[in-house]
């Protein structure tokens, strides 16, 4: 148990440069709470105390800000930052080393008893305010951009920004680490309005060469003339 409280108090330490100490992360973290919350709930959960893990959680989200449902399950490594308006569904899989920042929503697409919510790899990190909404897996060491909206599946290794989320990669290379440079991330809407600006630049080149020619040669029948 101190071994996972450990490692739970260093996970925090390592990923928010504003922690300045274990007993501030057990006193002031409400991701570190709902952690805790949420073990207890989905420990209920699995042995069929379904009512008093619903209560549970709802007890963790008048606390923290943050809806974890009890049948979700979380691997190691896990954190919250900030965490208000996070959202984690009833199917969700987390795997380990996932970092979330506030606004993050987990969430389905379906109203069948089924696999409806997301599946998160290993080493994920999802910006402030993303939505991941369906049954679909997102890659080990990927990260979401922050405002996005993801509904199809994402491979590791990958980049996604945007509304609807698309698929990007920086420079070509894997997107390794953890870190906190959202701003670094490419914007491939950007990208589209500035390929269509270029082209506008082409045309309206075309356009007034084609204007220039058609005035020299008025002018060369006016003097025939």
């Amino acid at each position: 148990m101190f071994e996972t409280l450990k490692r739970d108090i260093q996970v925090v330490k390592e990923r928010d440069p504003a922690c300045r100490g274990a007993l501030e992360v057990i006193i002031c973290y409400p991701g570190f709470h709902i952690l805790y919350i949420h073990r207890a709930a989905h420990w209920l959960w699995r042995h069929g105390l379904r009512l008093l893990a619903r209560m549970l959680s709802q007890f963790g989200r008048a606390v923290t800000g943050i809806e974890i449902h009890p049948g979700a399950k979380i691997g190691p490594g896990f954190f919250i930052d900030h965490g208000m308006g996070v959202v984690i569904g009833e199917t969700s899989e987390i795997g380990e080393n996932v970092t979330l920042y506030h606004g993050v929503t987990l969430g389905g697409t379906s109203w069948k008893k089924e696999k409806r919510h997301p599946t998160i790899g290993n080493n994920v990190v999802i910006g402030a305010g993303a939505k991941i909404l369906g049954p679909f897996k997102v890659g080990d060491n990927s990260k979401i951009g922050s405002g996005s909206v993801v509904v199809n599946e994402v491979p590791p290794n990958s980049v996604v920004v945007g509304v609807p989320g698309r698929v990007t990669y920086r420079d070509g290379q894997r997107v390794a680490g953890i870190d906190l440079e959202q701003h670094e991330l490419p914007d491939p809407v950007a990208k589209a309005i500035e390929c269509i600006l270029d082209r506008m630049h082409h045309l309206e080149h075309d356009v007034n060469s084609l204007k220039k020619e058609h005035k020299e040669e008025h002018t060369e029948v006016v003097a025939d003339i």
